[in-house]
């Protein structure tokens, strides 16, 4: 590797990192550690290619999903322990009510396997499409489908004040019925 290339990948570590240690500490549960382990394994994969990539950023997160993906296939997988603050909350939100749902989500997603939570990590924080998905994760878009699916109603049964704290932060929306139209003689 060149000098240009290494000032580059500095480059692109500088600017991108936060965004993908966000991504990688939701992939790990919000275990902040395991978080930046895991981001510093996928760079550390990426340096060695660095000349060969043409985009930086969605070559890295595959290499984040993929690792957290092997991690699922893992004989005996390790026990996940909780030591860190999730990302921050988005700007507007009440910061009592922002930290008291941080707290309940990352005891509700510690919860959850590592499928699952990257599962919704991918779905709803990253906002990939389930083609997407499927293909970063090598499965099929009805395994992303019902995953997605299990994963939600598990988080639902494992911390349902959720439900409650997000009605309160909620701006009234209109409704979404897609309930069949009733259709009289």
């Amino acid at each position: 590797m060149d000098a240009a290339e290494l000032d580059g990948f500095r480059e692109f570590v500088e600017n991108r990192s936060s965004a993908l240690l966000k991504t990688a500490v939701l992939l790990c549960g919000g275990d902040r550690h395991a978080g930046e382990d895991l981001l510093q394994n996928a760079l550390a994969r990426a340096v060695g290619k660095w000349q060969r990539i043409d985009e930086p950023e969605a070559y890295v997160r595959r290499i984040l999903y993929r690792q957290q993906v092997g991690r699922w296939r893992l004989k005996w997988p390790r026990r996940e322990v909780t030591v860190a603050e999730p990302p921050e909350a988005g700007a507007g939100a009440d910061p009592a009510s922002a930290a008291e749902l941080r707290v309940v989500m990352r005891q509700a997603l510690s919860r959850l396997t590592a499928r699952q939570r990257t599962m919704l990590v991918l779905r709803y924080f990253e906002d990939l499409p389930e083609s997407e998905v499927a293909r970063l994760l090598g499965c099929s878009v009805g395994t992303v489908r019902s995953t997605t699916h299990r994963s939600l109603a598990r988080l639902r049964s494992l911390a349902p004040e959720l439900a409650a704290l997000r009605a309160a932060d909620a701006s009234p929306r209109p409704s979404r019925d897609f309930s069949p139209v009733e259709v009289r003689p």
